[in-house]
């Protein structure tokens, strides 16, 4: 699906009952992936053995799991579960039908493409090493919201900021809409002028 060496194929099968073994699993949690997910599969390993890149200082493989669906949502608590039960990055491709959606994480954050047909993706996996790898593949799926260079944790920390400014702007918006006294939609005016500023200086 991503156009990888065959050399990185592993193609297995990955039982439910073994992430229930390697991670603590609320029992919610549990029965969210015994009701959401059908089956899993370990699609691929890159590692020095498996292609020709250098390991990282933090990154010495990438696994890619592809989830397949019983229902086009995956609720958000699943896949930070799973990745706890697992050693290494994960690339996940959740598939529904003939759709599929790519999710990575960084700094404790998740990043996501939107639904595409499968095969549908572009991917490069482009780096000097593992490391470079991966931070390059969650630049991609970001979508632009981390930028092509610089530090990545410095890079997440400024999106989640941004993204926090965009729901304050969008609350104080409705607010703004809902609010009758003249004087009091003056001030959120104002509010919401300066949060907008704010937001455009970051870029």
């Amino acid at each position: 699906m991503l156009g990888l060496p065959r050399s990185t194929q592993v193609n297995r099968r990955v039982a439910k009952e073994k992430l229930y073994q390697n991670a603590a699993l609320a029992p919610q949690t549990r029965e969210m992936i015994k009701d959401q997910i059908d089956s899993v599969f370990w699609r691929n390993k890159l590692a020095d053995s498996t292609m020709a890149i250098s390991a990282g200082e933090t990154v010495a493989e990438i696994q890619i799991f592809e989830i397949q669906l019983r229902q086009r949502e995956l609720d958000k608590r699943v896949l930070p579960a799973i990745a706890k039960a697992i050693p290494y990055k994960i690339l996940f491709i959740l598939v529904f039908g003939d759709e599929a959606q790519l999710w990575i994480e960084a700094s404790g954050t998740f990043y996501n493409t939107d639904w595409q047909p499968l095969g549908g993706f572009t991917l490069k996996f482009e780096g000097l090493n593992l490391d470079a790898l991966y931070e390059n593949l969650v630049r991609q799926i970001s979508g632009g919201r981390l930028g092509t260079d610089g530090d990545i944790e410095e890079a997440v920390d400024r999106d989640k900021k941004r993204q926090k400014l965009e729901r304050d702007i969008a609350a104080l918006e409705k607010k703004l809409l809902r609010e009758k006294q003249f004087n009091k939609q003056v001030e959120l005016n104002g509010e919401l002028k300066r949060l907008c500023a704010k937001l455009e200086r970051m870029g």
